[in-house]
């Protein structure tokens, strides 16, 4: 059967996004993914139950995601820096698996708080994950203003 150029259909389990209720949308890199069969999105604190058997969390302190992973479902916790620990809380029994140092394109001027050097914007820790995976990326980046910044940056892990 032909695609049509539409999105492949789902062969792994779905993307679980779960933002913190305070982030607001307008900055929100990930938001434009609502809708995508591959993600599901949830506002913290998660009011249903979540089956996250066979999933892992990306996180700043786990092992490198790799592809061994490729048969997980992938969570994905949408909080600023100073936020994400109360994220990180509610969903501690999910393996945590870190990223290698891609490196952001997202511009930061927080004169409050530092974020850490390795930091990603969630569009862009999704994007990494989806490639280190093995995933299709198709579409991630299509709204991120920083998208051609981020790949110019990262083209070695893109080779």
């Amino acid at each position: 059967m032909p695609n049509n150029g539409q999105h492949n259909p789902v062969v792994h389990a779905p993307t679980v996004v779960i933002r913190h209720r305070r982030e607001k949308g307008h900055k929100c890199s990930i938001l434009p993914l609502r809708g995508r069969a591959d993600f599901v999105f949830h506002v913290h604190p998660v009011r249903q139950p979540l089956d996250l058997t066979d999933y892992v969390r990306l996180g700043v302190r786990g092992t490198l995601l790799s592809d061994d992973d490729a048969n997980r479902g992938l969570l994905v916790l949408d909080a600023s820096w100073h936020r994400v620990q109360v994220l990180e809380r509610a969903h501690g029994d999910v393996p945590v698996r870190s990223l290698p140092p891609w490196r952001t394109a997202y511009p930061r001027v927080s004169k409050i708080r530092q974020d850490p050097p390795t930091g990603l914007a969630t569009i862009e820790a999704v994007f990494a994950a989806m490639v280190i995976l093995g995933r299709d990326p198709t579409g991630i980046l299509d709204d991120y203003v920083w998208r051609d910044r981020f790949l110019a940056l990262n083209r070695d892990y893109l080779a």
